[in-house]
């Protein structure tokens, strides 16, 4: 993600009906495998600014987590986190075994992720047996947009293909679901328009709209998800979620 965007990222992380919704998935997900309090050692792969180790995560056990991005780690000093470190998902500094629950949230399709392989075995690694990998990545390689530009996103993947990089990682595919449904043909009407208008370079993310109103109606209508996202799954949306269980 770009330095200037790290301040819009912190700033939304917290009101925006993006993050809000996403959360609230999230912690339904979660919640099928596990209860508030189980006491689980967690690492937030590419914690970023620190939100989900602020909030969901922490009802779960003790969070640790790491970012390459130094700008990351600011913010998450701001929000009092301090068991965090700098470091790579392709060269985790932990030892095997170590955690029960990996969380990566739209860090495997990150420019900073040169090789997306490798991070997926990682996380294999540092888990014990039975531990479980919980990932959120941006959906569909036909919706790169100015906004994958502008937080450096390069990969967005399909149902099929992340599952078959978790399967080939020995990961047990447990849950696959897409997410960001009800909303999806109003995104991609908007996604499709922005590719046919003037690319400014060094124009801010999608983060920087303000919804004013509707945000908190966009919040609704993504919080509805939650419950079909993690029972029946989804087949279409702009984000995809996958549990992986390490055997």
């Amino acid at each position: 993600m770009k330095p200037n965007e790290f301040e819009l990222l912190y700033k939304s992380e917290d009101r925006h009906w993006w993050y809000l919704g996403m959360a609230e998935i999230s912690k339904s997900l979660l919640n099928r495998w596990y209860s508030a309090g189980a006491k689980l050692q967690i690492l937030d792969a590419g914690c970023g600014a620190g939100a989900a180790m602020a909030t969901f995560l922490s009802e779960y056990g003790r969070v640790t987590g790491f970012d390459l991005s130094s700008n990351a780690l600011n913010y998450c000093h701001i929000r009092e986190i301090d068991n965090i470190v700098c470091a790579s998902a392709i060269n985790i500094p932990f030892q095997p075994k170590t955690f029960d629950l990996v969380s990566s949230f739209d860090v495997l399709s990150d420019i900073g992720v040169s090789d997306d392989v490798t991070p997926i075995k990682e996380f294999f690694r540092v888990l014990v047996n039975g531990g479980r990998l919980i990932l959120r990545l941006p959906a569909y390689s036909w919706l790169i947009s100015h906004h994958d530009d502008a937080v450096q996103t390069v990969r967005r993947y399909s149902a099929k293909q992340i599952a078959l990089l978790l399967t080939q990682s020995g990961f047990i595919v447990e849950h696959l679901s897409y997410a960001n449904t009800l909303l999806f043909p109003f995104a991609l009407l908007y996604r499709l328009i922005g590719k046919f208008n003037r690319y400014e370079p060094g124009k801010p993310s999608d983060l920087s709209i303000d919804f004013k109103c509707i945000n908190q109606f966009l919040k609704m209508i993504l919080k509805l998800e939650a419950i079909p996202v993690t029972t029946i799954g989804l087949p279409y949306g702009l984000s995809l979620f996958v549990v992986g269980r390490k055997p």
